[in-house]
């Protein structure tokens, strides 16, 4: 009989592509996704994160899940050529940051050493490092206890972190935390918070292939000095005359879980006065920085502190009211011309008098002439009987009198708004 040879089946003789290669495409793609570029963009919250940072300050980022924290922290330490470190605290155990007990020959004679973890021995090898402690507000209480010598000495067990270590953690509100806790007054006292919050444009500019790139701040040599007087003068100042504020726990947990004011805190936030002074930095920083040491309530009275101290000298503006230099934003500058008219009110000749009214005309004609209404009010009801009236009360009368027009106008229609309603 003839014999059979069947034929080799189709599916056989057909090698199938082979599956890495398959994969090298989808590497391929990936590849053009991750190909992003940054660009140097304004960011008060990068710029006030740097320069916490640079000042060596715990800095604790609270945010919705998804906002860009952990981006954030990456393109940080990218930026400032720093390894970094990420340890997830939740699922950690109190032992890990405290160290681990290990038994020795003898425990008697040579006791019971605690051993640090691992990634705490890399960043000793390393030397420096930016540590992330990521969600934070799901630590248990018992690791948060384990968290404070930390933060605070940068110990883990008898091991020492190196000065170059900076420390940074990350946080969600309890309500969007899963199984969250709220953070424990000890350990929240140790941190700068910043609210970290998006921007719709930076990151429709970011998903379009360009994020924002964070910039080390650039401390002027020659600020330095004065960067540190002004610190301590404006902390020392404010407490000295608000002294309940020096140490105000908050009557809440959930404010106790936040920034408020200590010893501690305070100190903090005349580290960041300096930086951000010797950097130039915006008064948009500063505030983000000081809120986030000392508490809103106690940050925005520094804040204002601050404006009085470099508010002009009164007496300086009274010597040459023709040529005076006026802060160029309107509350700092009504301030300034309030204080002027303080000063005369205290010591009233007649020759300060005029000199306050020619500086009024120099504020009408160099900024916004409603700003000078109040003042003059004030200066024109010192006046007395036998002092000339001067020039520049003419000069400034038009303004007076359209801005009193301007207010009964308004005063009227909302009398006539609430008539209407009845």
């Amino acid at each position: 009989m003839p014999s059979y040879t069947p034929s080799p089946s189709p599916s056989l003789s057909a090698s199938p592509a082979p599956a890495p290669a398959r994969l090298d495409v989808a590497a391929d793609l990936l590849a053009l996704l991750r190909d992003t570029r940054t660009e140097p963009r304004p960011d008060p919250q990068l710029e006030a994160l740097t320069l916490a940072v640079s000042a060596d300050l715990p800095v604790l980022l609270w945010g919705e899940p998804g906002i860009g924290k952990t981006a954030a922290l990456t393109q940080l330490a990218d930026t400032l050529d720093l390894p970094l470190t990420t340890v997830i605290a939740s699922v950690h155990e109190p032992s890990d940051f405290s160290g681990l007990p290990v038994i020795g020959d003898d425990p008697a004679e040579q006791g019971v050493p605690l051993a640090p973890p691992d990634w705490a021995v890399r960043l000793v090898r390393q030397g420096r490092g930016l540590l992330f402690l990521d969600e934070l507000s799901t630590a248990t209480p018992a690791v948060q206890a384990a968290l404070l010598r930390l933060v605070l000495e940068r110990r883990i067990g008898s091991l020492r972190l190196p000065a170059d270590v900076r420390i940074v953690a990350a946080a969600n509100p309890r309500a969007s935390a899963a199984d969250g806790w709220e953070l424990s007054a000890p350990l929240a006292n140790r941190f700068v918070h910043l609210q970290w919050a998006h921007d719709h444009e930076v990151v429709i500019r970011g998903l379009g292939g360009t994020w924002p790139r964070a910039v080390l701040p650039r401390l002027d040599p020659a600020l330095l000095p004065g960067a540190v007087d002004r610190a301590r003068r404006a902390v020392c100042g404010l407490l000295t005359a608000r002294p309940a504020l020096v140490h105000r726990l908050p009557g809440t947990e959930t404010r106790r879980g936040g920034a408020w004011p200590s010893p501690r805190s305070w100190d903090m936030a005349l580290s960041l006065i300096a930086f951000a002074t010797a950097a130039g930095s915006d008064r948009d920083v500063l505030s983000l920085l000081v809120r986030g040491t000392v508490g809103d309530g106690s940050g925005l009275e520094l804040l204002a502190w601050l404006d009085r101290m470099d508010l002009p000298d009164p007496e300086l503006l009274l010597a040459d009211p023709v040529h005076a230099e006026l802060p160029e934003r309107g509350d700092r500058r009504q301030a300034t011309l309030e204080g002027v008219v303080e000063v005369v009110k205290s010591l009233l000749t007649e020759d300060r008098w005029n000199a306050a009214w020619a500086l009024l005309v120099r504020a009408m004609e160099t900024g916004a002439p409603d700003l000078v209404v109040v003042p003059a009010t004030t200066l024109a009801a010192l006046r007395r009987e036998d002092w000339d009236v001067p020039e520049a009360i003419e000069r400034l009368a038009g303004v007076v009198s359209m801005s009193r027009r301007a207010d009964r106008s308004m005063a009227r229609a909302a009398k006539e708004r609430t008539g209407a309603g009845r």
